[in-house]
């Protein structure tokens, strides 16, 4: 017996160990940290503005960095907006440019680099997370909401592409963020189970699960990570303009490849975890996200209107269609003279009073 009872008692010491709670409490560990640098490749810093670099947790322990802009000149507690990126860039691209130019117009912005994206933490890198990808905005909102230079009831949230979709499921479940927009919005669940305008078969689909799960045997038994989709890296004359559009941004005068990726892995997504889009549905309850306003933003020539037309179809009052002329999906991402930065600053200042 007195041996039993020894064994149970290093038993329940290594327990205790392995389960230890001692992060639980753990303080705020964020960061910031002012940045010289002005021009950046696929973006510039105006006049007026201070970029910092910033880090901070999400709920789970996993880190996020993300770029943040403030005015130079801010009176009392600030409006604030969380930015996100098109799915497989990083926060150089398209999110930076917005935010640079809205913290231009007064407000105190910050473009996050996605979980498993950029400089942000998890792995596999590039890996298809729809809730953390949700979560993340989320926790976006928990550091500026606890800087003394904003207003925690002030703060907004905007997605590029891919992003969109992925503010519309965070606001579901975060009543902190007090006014959602979105440009160029892709719902990711409808485009990969379907495809654009429903191109994509039950077979096709069926396909791509079956793959992602195969590709699952390999990565238990430690092979190398397949990877999957992407931007195009090369196009030809009867390329569609969608896929030209998307190689003259991506491989051209948006071109930004993280540290210590390689070129073969830029805009790619993990094979494995893919199939996880086939579960999001974040249009699903959408409705529930008012009395907040939403703002849907889309280029009269953009190939990706048939999702912001029906996320704007869902969603309940306040709400409203801003089309920008002339312009396509990818010229929403960076061209400064189609940039709706002016309706955005109006929207937002309005929403966040």
């Amino acid at each position: 017996m007195k041996m039993a009872g020894i064994a149970l008692c290093c038993c329940l010491v290594l327990l205790s160990s392995y389960f230890c709670p001692c992060d639980a409490d753990a303080a705020d560990t964020s960061t910031m940290q002012l940045l010289e640098q002005k021009n950046f490749p696929t973006f510039e810093v105006p006049a007026g503005v201070h970029i910092y670099r910033v880090s901070f947790d999400n709920q789970y322990g996993m880190n996020l960095v993300g770029y943040l802009f403030m005015p130079d000149k801010l009176e009392g507690k600030a409006q604030a907006i969380v930015i996100g990126h098109p799915m497989g860039a990083s926060k150089e691209q398209a999110a930076a440019v917005y935010a640079a130019q809205l913290a231009a117009k007064g407000f105190v912005t910050l473009a996050i680099d996605q979980q498993f994206w950029g400089e942000s933490g998890g792995n596999p890198r590039h890996a298809i997370a729809p809730d953390l990808y949700a979560e993340a905005f989320s926790a976006a909102v928990d550091f500026l909401g606890t800087r003394d230079f904003v207003d925690p009831q002030k703060i907004g949230i905007l997605g590029i592409c891919g992003s969109g979709s992925f503010v519309i499921s965070a606001a579901k479940i975060d009543p902190r963020m007090k006014a959602v927009a979105t440009v160029s919005m892709y719902n990711i669940g409808e485009m990969r189970r379907s495809g654009l305008n429903q191109s994509q078969s039950p077979e096709q689909r069926k396909k791509v699960i079956a793959d992602a799960a195969a590709a699952r045997y390999d990565n238990f038994l430690g092979k190398e990570r397949p990877l999957t989709g992407g931007a195009p890296f090369s196009i030809d004359d009867n390329s569609p303009a969608p896929r030209k559009a998307s190689y003259a941004f991506y491989r051209g005068r948006g071109a930004f490849q993280p540290a210590h990726e390689t070129p073969e892995m830029n805009t790619r997504s993990d094979k494995a975890s893919n199939a996880a889009f086939m579960n999001f549905y974040p249009f699903n309850d959408i409705e529930t996200i008012s009395p907040r306003p939403m703002l849907f933003i889309m280029g009269e020539k953009a190939h990706s209107q048939p999702f912001t037309k029906d996320a704007y179809a869902k969603a309940a009052e306040p709400k409203e269609l801003f089309i920008v002329p002339g312009a396509d999906h990818f010229d929403l991402y960076d061209k400064l003279d189609v940039l709706p930065i002016d309706k955005l600053a109006e929207f937002f200042g309005a929403s966040l009073k």
